[in-house]
């Protein structure tokens, strides 16, 4: 391949390489061959090439970036195509090398990884929020053909957070909250603990730096004063495992700042309680001495009841395979031991990465590749649904839990959801269709509602109607990405289909009175409107007639002047009233301001991008839009209306204790739910509440009103503020 064509006196010199490439080298013998490595040489020399004359902030050669990457990389005993990739991972974006050189040098999937990491900072966003949004989106596109893809960009994110010091504080800041939001729960979430406590103690240290000192100085004080305890206790696990015959290999855990902060913060404790603890993580040959040293270390000290979890039976979504229990220790502190394989170990420490270093071979259910691979393809599913890159985003970090809860089938199979799933969640996550036609879940065969939060261990079943649907409230009812983004994308089309339906019936209205349809239109006329006026099909025209974004009578006239008639002379009457459900979602709304109810004259007003809004014939805001005749739309109400609607009641009562429950039973009495109530006035005698309810028409209303208005504490009832 013909190196870039680079205007700069200074190339490297590889007679001689720096003292990191050395370094780097050094690794590599260590479990790749010679051609390999030789290959790898090649791309440090094309990739110095390409950087030559560009320098990091701390006035370092650019090319020490690339090369600290694939070391952290190396250190994992990462692929070659891994360890070129890194070298070459920005060349694509900062440099006038192309991919067809490195595919021609390299080889294709060289080509890909490069890709897949590089930022679209060519493409101009609207701001460096969608940009990063949009760079992130590719980033996973690119990762669910090749995990690799973020593991280079994990060793990019680390060698960056370590030198994040040159920034300046308002970067620091950026990217150090971007690390802690995504790409430390990444880490966590692919199983790469190794990286996850790095990247979140660095993050925690740019972000909060003297509490990241102070915290970092008293684990140092504490653990100075432990050291003969640890070593006691140590030696007691030791002497006990070996009595038990037990190959094993012992280490003392230790935890990072800010493990330390977190769980300060969110259990609410002081440092001393949160550091009061022994950590010690046992090593074993395979799986069944695992539970003989569970028994073993149960024998030494006591377990503290209900602190005992098996990952290995019940794996983590990411692959994370550990025994857990707590034990009573001699010195008045808890002791938290993990024991795992030697595999399990390198899954916990390594991830997906562990699939290269190791070739493990676990089973199917419990590979962190598998599940990895799932997690992104879920990812992708969603991508597909979601044309904002920020929506996507947003969804991503929702699903970046770093606790879930572990769910059992009826058929027993487990499925791992995020802290405070909903019985509606594990519906989506069982499948898109389950979820939108649920109706209600039994939970340990007790029938439950769908918004009920669940818990581990619960055996989860969705009962189903065909006739179900989702609405917007089960947006509140729901924390997993998956579930928001079907519901959502649910109600943008059922949006959009009601839009249609009802620009379809405004124009045709329009058009009847010019004495015309929309039948009547010829084809050819329609076509060369909808091209002049930039819409692709005669949906979108309709759907922006009812949002408000085209007024239906200048589109009427419009459409039989393009015919060649002259509609202005042939308006001979008013068409019928446009009748409403209701239930038009997303195109019909209601003003605050009457609260419009079925049995109410009404009219419509269109508001740009809202769809009509509702008013009351007689509301007082009524003569200002009549100010604006072509946004005014003549509307009815359906004979089927269905739903509740809201309305606003003013009840002067006598200022007594138990008032307030006394109207609030009375209107519950009457079917009726209440939204809100406030005191509007208030004396010594008597108070004025301004309740707001929900009722389904003016007879419903009558019927709440009269029914207070019995109360003898009620002096005085009406809607406000019609």
């Amino acid at each position: 391949m013909a190196a870039p064509a680079l205007h700069c006196p200074r190339a490297p010199v590889t007679s001689q390489l720096p003292a990191d490439v050395q370094a780097l080298e050094q690794r590599l013998w260590a479990y790749l061959p010679a051609e390999q490595i030789a290959r790898i040489r090649r791309a440090y020399e094309i990739g110095a090439l390409a950087h030559t004359c560009q320098t990091r902030k701390n006035g370092d050669p650019y090319i020490t970036h690339p090369v600290a990457v694939a070391g952290i990389l190396a250190e994992m005993g990462m692929d070659t195509e891994t360890i070129i990739a890194a070298i070459l991972h920005d060349t694509l974006e900062d440099t006038s090398l192309g991919a067809e050189q490195i595919a021609a040098e390299f080889g294709p999937v060289v080509r890909e990884l490069v890709d897949g990491v590089t930022k679209l900072d060519k493409v101009r966003f609207r701001s460096r929020q969608e940009a990063d949004a949009e760079s992130f989106r590719k980033m996973l596109l690119a990762m669910a053909r090749d995990l690799r893809v973020i593991l280079i960009k994990l060793a990019d994110r680390m060698h960056n957070m370590r030198t994040l010091d040159a920034k300046d504080p308002q970067s620091r800041r950026r990217i150090a909250r971007e690390t802690l939001d995504i790409y430390a729960p990444i880490a966590q979430r692919l199983g790469m603990n190794r990286f996850k406590t790095e990247l979140r103690d660095l993050g925690f240290r740019s972000l909060f730096p003297d509490r990241h000192r102070v915290i970092a100085e008293r684990i140092r004080t504490v653990l100075g004063n432990r050291r003969e305890a640890m070593a006691k206790i140590e030696d007691a696990l030791k002497v006990r495992l070996e009595n038990e015959g037990i190959v094993h290999r012992l280490v003392s855990r230790i935890k990072s700042p800010y493990s330390i902060y977190s769980k300060m913060r969110s259990e609410h404790k002081p440092f001393a309680q949160v550091m009061d603890v022994y950590g010690f993580r046992v090593i074993v040959a395979n799986v069944p001495h695992c539970y003989h040293a569970l028994g073993a270390v149960h024998g030494l000290y006591k377990p503290l009841d209900g602190r005992f979890r098996d990952f290995i039976a019940i794996p983590k979504a990411n692959g994370y395979q550990s025994l857990h229990t707590v034990l009573f220790g001699p010195f008045g502190a808890p002791i938290e031991i993990q024991i795992r394989t030697e595999e399990m170990d390198a899954v916990a420490e390594r991830g997906v990465a562990a699939h290269w270093v190791y070739k493990v071979d676990s089973a199917p259910a419990n590979s962190a590749q598998s599940r990895a691979r799932e997690w992104v393809s879920r990812l992708i599913d969603r991508e597909t649904q979601t044309p904002s890159s920020l929506e996507f985003i947003e969804n991503v970090k929702i699903d970046l839990f770093p606790d879930e809860v572990y769910l059992f089938t009826p058929r027993g199979r487990i499925l791992a959801l995020p802290r405070n799933a909903t019985a509606l969640d594990f519906a989506y996550f069982v499948h898109t269709d389950i979820g939108g036609h649920a109706v209600v879940a039994r939970v340990d065969k007790k029938l439950v509602p769908l918004r009920t939060p669940l818990v581990s261990g619960q055996t989860v079943e969705i009962v189903t109607a065909p006739s179900a649907a989702p609405s917007p409230q089960w947006l509140e009812w729901v924390v997993t990405g998956r579930a928001r983004t079907a519901i959502r994308h649910y109600l943008k089309r059922l949006q959009h289909e009601d839009a249609v339906e009802f620009g379809h019936r405004m124009l045709d209205r329009a058009l009847d009175a010019l004495d015309s349809s929309l039948e009547n239109i010829p084809h050819s006329v329609l076509d060369r409107y909808l091209a002049e006026q930039k819409y692709k099909r005669l949906e979108e025209l309709l759907a922006d007639i009812a949002l408000g974004n085209r007024v239906a009578d200048t589109v009427a006239q419009a459409l039989l002047a393009t015919q060649g008639e002259h509609p202005h002379a042939s308006r001979l009457h008013r068409s019928e009233k446009i009748m409403i459900t209701g239930a038009e979602l997303g195109v019909l709304s209601f003003g605050n301001c009457c609260h419009p109810l079925p049995g109410d004259e009404i009219m419509g007003y269109l508001s740009a991008g809202k769809g009509i809004v509702v008013h009351c014939s007689e509301c007082p805001n009524v003569p200002e839009l009549h100010k604006s005749p072509e946004r005014c739309i003549e509307i009815a109400w359906d004979a089927g209306v269905q739903g509740d609607y809201k309305v606003e009641l003013r009840i002067e009562v006598a200022n007594r204790p138990g008032v307030l429950a006394q109207v609030a039973t009375a209107i519950a009495e009457a079917g009726s739910n209440i939204e809100n109530v406030e005191y509007k006035e208030r004396d010594a005698a008597t108070a004025t509440m301004l309740f707001t309810i929900e009722v389904r028409h003016r007879k419903h209303l009558a019927d709440v009103m009269r029914r207070v208005h019995r109360l003898q504490v009620v002096t005085a009832v009406r809607r406000y503020p019609v």
